[in-house]
């Protein structure tokens, strides 16, 4: 047995900071923005949280599956944002869709997360454990940004995305995933579940701190590498794949990634430009605006590549 995406959803905050209101806050300007990061606005939560934009996008992949919630046997959520460390986001979002037979907990793999949280749902499938799984990334960065800090908020935005993945028979598609736990300090944010983070001095290392040229290079090297031996393991090469949806970070490390690929930017959907980089929500945000918009279509293969904080980074293959 195998999954197969039968249904997607996401939820975007309707506020927003456009490069221009960063403008106001940092020293930076529209033009410095775009150049390195392709980025023009991400949205930025103000009622809602973690949780409540998780019910959201799931609701719209349930309509989408045509599946009702008492259906799911089992729902992770990916999300380095939680609203409360117990109960788990997975818990709430089953409180409030009524997914009483779901079994329920949260990864925290950061922008790896979704493929990570994916690959695990496959696995359960795989076992013959679950049929109906509902795996949702879900974000609020804007909590963790300092945002007197010109190399980062400029980078980071809110929302949710989401997939029901249901069983069917077939072989299970290959994955590869990666760790490198001593290179984590590259990209890190400490717990304020600490004792003493409000002492000015640890409260700073409460938000999201970034060597942005290490994370540059790590990309750039290890998203060719991983997806390369992901078409190994499947026998396959780079004209065989339809589409790369790729983790949202940065548009140059996705140009950088295609070109040392040697692989038609065009195979490398974006949408960064609005977005910005959601961590855990950017895939699944990504999948259900191709899935919209009458991009995807059967038979179609994909690869979907995370990569971020941990260091963590991988790659898998679907078919849609």
């Amino acid at each position: 047995m195998r999954g197969r995406i039968c249904g997607t959803g996401s939820y975007i905050p309707e506020h927003y900071y456009d490069n221009n209101d960063l403008a106001k806050f940092v020293e930076t300007n529209d033009e410095w923005i775009r150049e390195r990061t392709g980025i023009v606005r991400r949205h930025i939560a103000e009622e809602d949280t973690t949780v409540s934009m998780a019910i959201k996008a799931a609701k719209n992949a349930l309509t989408d599956a045509k599946l009702n919630a008492d259906d799911l046997d089992l729902i992770l959520v990916s999300t380095i944002t939680p609203n409360t460390v117990i109960p788990s986001t997975a818990c709430e979002v089953q409180k409030e869709l009524g997914a009483v037979n779901a079994t329920c907990f949260d990864i925290s793999a950061a922008c790896s997360g979704f493929v990570y949280a994916y690959n695990t749902a496959q696995a359960y499938i795989a076992a013959g454990m679950y049929q109906n799984i509902l795996v949702i990334g879900s974000e609020t960065l804007s909590g963790i940004v300092n945002w007197k800090d010109r190399g980062s908020c400029i980078l980071f935005g809110d929302g949710a995305g989401a997939a029901v993945i249901c069983a069917e028979e077939g072989e299970i598609f290959p994955a590869v995933t990666h760790s490198d736990g001593a290179k984590g300090q590259v990209l890190a944010c400490e717990s304020r579940q600490q004792k003493n983070w409000q002492d000015k001095e640890n409260e700073k290392q409460t938000y999201v701190s970034m060597d942005g040229q290490a994370v540059f290079k790590f990309a750039v090297k290890k998203v060719p590498e991983v997806i390369g031996e992901l078409l190994q393991k499947a026998d396959l090469t780079e004209k065989d794949i339809d589409l790369f949806v790729l983790h949202q970070a940065n548009l140059r490390i996705i140009e950088s990634v295609a070109k040392r690929m040697k692989t038609d930017l065009a195979k490398f959907p974006v949408n960064i430009e609005e977005y910005g980089n959601t961590s855990s929500a950017s895939i699944p945000i990504l999948l259900d605006e191709l899935n919209k918009t009458g991009r995807f279509h059967k038979g179609q293969k994909i690869v979907l590549c995370g990569f971020g904080a941990g260091l963590t980074w991988g790659a898998t293959l679907i078919e849609w």
